[in-house]
């Protein structure tokens, strides 16, 4: 069953393509968050993700999603590594699992860990199948993942669909944090193709390394319904616009 934020993003996805951008509590302070918000808001973002793989915790993690919703107005969903990325003032979490770790914890145990948790803070879950590719960054290290080769996207695609049939609303390629590479456009092109032939109505988030409107329109050609942003947003939002507009350039009016 589909929440409220779920079915809000997917009609917008049924005029155009998305664009989230990601905000790490641990590395920019409430003003700079509201900065990035509100520029980010103005470039045609959809929703923020907040979350982090370190030095993520209470009370900074709700005060920066509060200041985000009073800015903006736009759905809050929370990108945890773990339960303390927790916190009842978002709208929804990424119910995370990351399907090419090495550790169960991050595949079960976490799960198991933070489902009453998200149902006592009253959370939207998004079932989301997790696959680290390439460079893998911090959130690769953290969750012990054995990332996906650049020059295997046979294999990412194949994470992804199995993601989609166990259940996940939204399967997420991601090549980490600061990556120098972004997904291959390969990959995401063969999990759109797998996922059509399997009829599933999944959709593919990519995220990691998108720095420029090259990299963000190579993302939407190859059949990306989602674009997370993050280091771009904390160093130069401004660049937002030029990224947005070109993962968005042939929406639907």
């Amino acid at each position: 069953m589909r929440g409220k934020i779920t079915r809000q993003l997917l009609e917008k996805r049924r005029k155009c393509r998305l664009h989230f951008t990601l905000i790490d509590p641990d590395k920019v302070d409430e003003e700079h968050a509201v900065k990035i918000s509100l520029k980010a808001k103005a470039a045609g973002t959809d929703a923020f993700l907040v979350g982090g793989s370190l030095g993520v915790a209470e009370p900074g993690l709700s005060r920066i999603v509060k200041l985000i919703k009073e800015s903006t107005g736009l759905p809050v969903i929370l990108f945890p590594s773990n339960v303390n990325g927790l916190t009842p003032a978002a709208d929804a979490v990424l119910f995370l699992y990351l399907l090419n770790t090495m550790d169960p914890y991050y595949l079960s145990g976490a799960q198991l860990q933070g489902a009453l948790i998200v149902l006592r803070m009253g959370l939207e879950p998004i079932p989301t199948a997790y696959v680290i590719v390439g460079h893998g960054g911090a959130a690769g290290y953290i969750g012990y993942a054995r990332p996906v080769p650049y020059d295997k996207p046979e294999i990412a695609a194949a994470y992804a669909l199995a993601g989609a049939m166990m259940g996940a609303q939204i399967v997420y390629l991601e090549a980490g944090s600061g990556a120098p590479r972004p997904v291959p456009q390969e990959a995401v092109s063969m999990t759109r193709k797998l996922l059509e032939q399997a009829n599933l109505g999944t959709l593919i988030a990519v995220g990691g390394g998108v720095r420029d409107p090259h990299a963000a329109r190579d993302m939407a050609k190859a059949g990306a319904d989602i674009l997370i942003t993050g280091n771009v947003a904390e160093e130069d939002p401004d660049a937002l616009y030029d990224i947005i507009s070109s993962f968005k350039e042939d929406c639907k009016p």
